[in-house]
C-alpha cells in the first residue's frame, strides 16, 4: 500500500512538473511572438523616423568598438542566441551594456564539446567540425553549420577573448579553452589556450548537478534515464520535434540536433521509431547535455581540463536557501522563480541512494544542500572534481584586486538560477550590479600585457 502512495506521489509530481514547464516554455515563446509583433507594427508606423536615427547612431562609432576584445557571451540548457525567438534576449539586454558583445546561438540540448566545437566557427568562421572520430562513435554527421563569416576571423593568441558563460555555457568555455590547448581544430595548428583572456562563470554548472537525478537520470551510471520522468518527456518531444522539422518554427528556436538528420525526410517514420524506442539519435548515444551535467558526467569532462596560468577566471555562485532548525529550506516564496520552488526544496531534500556507490569518495549529502533551484551551489564556485583547482573566496570584489591570472575567484550571490537572465526587471538593481562588475572588470581589471624585449635580451 505504501508503495503504491509513493508512486501516485510520484506520478502526481511528474505531472505537475511537466505542467509547469510547458507553461514556463510557452510563456517564453508566446513572449517572443508578442514582442516581434509589437516591434513589427512600431517600424510600420514610425518607419522613417526611426531608421535615419539608428543609422546615424550605428555609423557613428564603428571604430572605437572595433579597438575592443569582443566579450562573448555563452547561453546555458535550453537557451538561445541572437536571432533565435525574434526580439528576446537570452541574457534580458545585458549586451547592451558594452560596445562589442557577441552571443552566440548554440545547442540548447546538444553536448557540451559539441556546443564547444560550434562555438569555435561561429568565432572563426567556416563549417563546423564535430571531429570524425566523435561524429562516428555518436552515429551523427563530421560537419554542421556554415558561418560564411566568422564573428571574430581575427581570433588568436594577439587578440584574445573574454568569455562569459551562464549555467552550462560555463562549462561550454572551459572545454573550449582545453581544445584551443590541446590544437583540437583541424585547419588551425595554431590555436594555443592564451586565446582566451578570461572567463566568467554566472551560476555555472562545472561539477554536476543533483537535479538531474531527480528530474530522470540514474544515479548508478549518471547516463541512462529513468523509464518514467520528467526527462523522458523532454526526450519525446524533442524528437517529435526535430522530426517534424518545420522550418519557420525551427529557425524560430532549434534544440541543436540537426546533425543527427532526424527530420522526416530524412529517417522517414521507421527512423521515428528507432528514435522513439531509444535505439538511434542523441538520446541513444548519450550524446547530448544532461549526462554531461550529473556529477559523474561532470568528473569525467574534468579530467580532461586545466585551467591555465594566462587566463583570468571569476564566478558567481548562486543560492536560494536558508537553514531553519537544522534543516535546509527554500529561503523565500516570492523571490524564487515559481518554475524553480519544487527544485528547490527538491534538492534540499534530495539524498544519494544508499544502495548506489556514490559518485566520488568523500561526497556528503549536506554538502549538495545549498542550490538556485537547478545547480547546487557548491558546483558553481570552481572546478573541484576529481581535482580541485585554485580559487579564493571574494567578499568585496575590490579586495581581490589586482587579480592574478591562473585563479577562480568566487562569490556568492542570493538569487535563483534565472534570476539574472530572461527577465531583467525579477532581478532589479541587482541586475545592474552584475552585469556592469562583469563588464568593469573585462574592460578594466583583466589584460594581458607582454614584457619588453631589452636591448641586451635579444640574442640570448
Amino acid at each position: 500500500m505504501m508503495r503504491l502512495w509513493i508512486s501516485y506521489l510520484q506520478l502526481v509530481e511528474l505531472f505537475v512538473s511537466s505542467l509547469v514547464h510547458m507553461l514556463y516554455g510557452f510563456y517564453i515563446f508566446s513572449s517572443a511572438v508578442a514582442g516581434d509583433l509589437s516591434q513589427a507594427l512600431n517600424e510600420y508606423f514610425h518607419k522613417v523616423n526611426n531608421v535615419n536615427v539608428e543609422v546615424r547612431e550605428e555609423i557613428s562609432k564603428p571604430n572605437q568598438a572595433n579597438d575592443l576584445p569582443p566579450i562573448v557571451l555563452v547561453h546555458g540548457i535550453f537557451g538561445f542566441g541572437k536571432g533565435r525567438l525574434g526580439a528576446l534576449s537570452y541574457f534580458a539586454g545585458a549586451e547592451k551594456k558594452d560596445e562589442r558583445v557577441l552571443v552566440p546561438d548554440l545547442g540548447s540540448l546538444t553536448s557540451i564539446y559539441d556546443r564547444a566545437r560550434e562555438l569555435f566557427y561561429y568565432l572563426k568562421g567556416g563549417q563546423v567540425d564535430y571531429g570524425e572520430e566523435h561524429s562516428k562513435a555518436c552515429g551523427h554527421s563530421q560537419f554542421g553549420r556554415i558561418y560564411e563569416q566568422g564573428h571574430y576571423p581575427e581570433w588568436d593568441e594577439d587578440h584574445p577573448i573574454h568569455f562569459v558563460g551562464h549555467s552550462a555555457g560555463a562549462q561550454v568555455i572551459r572545454v573550449l579553452q582545453q581544445m584551443l590547448a590541446d590544437k583540437a581544430f583541424k585547419g588551425y595548428e595554431n590555436t594555443s589556450e592564451n586565446w582566451v583572456l578570461s572567463v566568467t562563470s554566472l551560476s555555472g554548472a562545472f561539477n554536476g548537478t543533483t537535479r538531474t537525478y531527480a528530474d530522470g537520470m540514474l544515479p548508478e551510471d549518471g547516463r541512462t534515464l529513468k523509464p518514467i520522468c520528467l526527462l523522458q518527456l523532454c526526450r519525446i518531444g524533442v524528437i517529435i520535434y526535430d522530426w517534424f522539422d518545420i522550418s519557420w518554427l525551427k529557425n524560430y528556436y532549434n534544440f541543436g540536433f540537426d546533425h543527427y538528420n532526424m527530420s522526416w525526410r530524412k529517417m522517414g517514420i521507421w527512423g521515428l521509431v528507432d528514435c522513439l524506442l531509444g535505439n538511434a539519435g542523441p538520446f541513444a548515444s548519450g550524446d547530448w547535455i544532461l549526462p554531461d551535467l550529473t556529477i559523474q558526467g561532470s568528473i569525467r569532462l574534468n579530467y580532461h581540463i586545466r585551467t591555465f596560468p594566462n587566463t583570468y577566471y571569476f564566478s558567481y555562485a548562486t543560492k536560494r536557501t536558508t537553514k531553519i532548525m537544522g534543516v535546509k529550506v527554500p529561503s523565500s516564496i516570492l523571490g524564487i522563480h515559481p518554475l524553480l520552488f519544487i527544485r528547490v526544496l527538491q534538492m534540499c531534500q534530495w539524498r544519494f541512494p544508499p544502495d548506489v556507490p556514490p559518485p566520488y569518495k568523500g561526497y556528503r549529502d549536506e554538502d549538495w544542500q545549498d542550490n538556485d533551484g537547478a545547480l547546487n551551489t557548491i558546483s558553481m564556485t570552481h572546478p573541484r572534481l576529481p581535482i580541485e583547482h585554485p580559487n579564493c573566496l571574494v567578499e568585496k570584489e575590490s579586495d581581490c584586486l589586482p587579480l592574478q591570472p591562473g585563479i577562480w575567484y568566487y562569490k556568492y550571490v542570493e538569487g535563483d538560477h534565472i534570476l539574472f537572465i530572461i527577465n531583467r526587471e525579477r532581478a532589479g538593481v541587482q541586475f545592474d550590479v552584475i552585469y556592469d562588475s562583469i563588464f568593469q572588470r573585462c574592460r578594466k581589471h583583466v589584460f594581458r600585457k607582454k614584457l619588453p624585449t631589452m636591448p641586451n635580451e635579444i640574442n640570448h
